[in-house]
C-alpha cells in the first residue's frame, strides 16, 4: 500500500490565504521592556567631604567625595567657583572638571580664598543629582617681611611684615 501511495502525485492547494501572513506583530513594547531590564539606573548623589587638614596650599586644594551606594559610575563632574559677596562675572565663573576618581587636586587658585565645590556622578543611564555644596579655603600666601623696619637689641627683636591676602588671616607663626 505504501508503495502505491508514493507513486501517486499529490497536489496540495489551500483554498484560503492564511491570516498570519498578513499580520504585523509590534514588538516595540517588548523591546522597551527588554532594554529596561539590561540598563543600569542613574547614580545617586555623591557625598562631598568637608575640607581635611593639610589639603590646601596657597594655590591648590584637594577635594574628596564618596558614594554611599553600589551605583555604577563612569566618571564624576566636579564643579567649583570662588565664594564672593561681589558679583563680578569673571570671579563668579563656574569651573567643571571631569574626574574618574573620588578625589581631585585643583591648581591655579587664589591664596586665602574660599571656593564652593559640588560633584555629580555619571553613567550610561544619566547624571545624578548634585551633592551638597562644601566650602574649602586655600592657604594664605606667605607674608613679606619689611626689612627696613627690623630693629633689634641684646634681648629683643622687632620684626614687621605685611600680608598681600585680601581676606584676613587668623594667625601668624614666627620661627626663629
Amino acid at each position: 500500500r505504501l508503495e502505491e501511495f508514493l507513486k501517486k502525485e499529490v497536489h496540495l492547494e489551500l483554498s484560503t490565504v492564511p491570516d498570519f501572513e498578513e499580520r504585523v506583530i509590534d514588538f516595540s513594547e517588548v523591546e522597551q521592556l527588554m532594554n529596561s531590564i539590561n540598563t543600569i539606573p542613574a547614580p545617586c548623589a555623591p557625598v562631598i567631604n568637608p575640607q581635611a587638614p593639610n589639603t590646601a596650599t596657597g594655590t591648590s586644594l584637594r577635594v574628596c567625595w564618596g558614594l554611599f551606594s553600589d551605583d555604577t559610575v563612569e566618571c564624576y563632574q566636579l564643579c567649583y567657583k570662588p565664594v564672593s559677596t561681589e558679583r563680578h562675572s569673571d570671579e563668579q565663573a563656574e569651573h567643571t572638571l571631569k574626574v574618574k576618581e573620588t578625589y581631585c587636586t585643583i591648581n591655579n587658585l587664589l591664596p586665602n580664598t574660599q571656593y564652593e565645590f559640588w560633584v555629580t556622578a555619571l553613567n550610561a543611564s544619566g547624571i545624578s543629582p548634585p551633592s551638597e555644596r562644601a566650602v574649602y579655603v586655600t592657604a594664605p600666601s606667605p607674608p613679606t617681611i619689611k626689612t627696613k623696619k627690623i630693629r633689634s637689641c641684646e634681648n629683643a627683636a622687632l620684626v614687621c611684615w605685611e600680608s598681600s591676602d585680601i581676606n584676613p588671616v587668623d594667625s601668624y607663626t614666627v620661627e626663629l
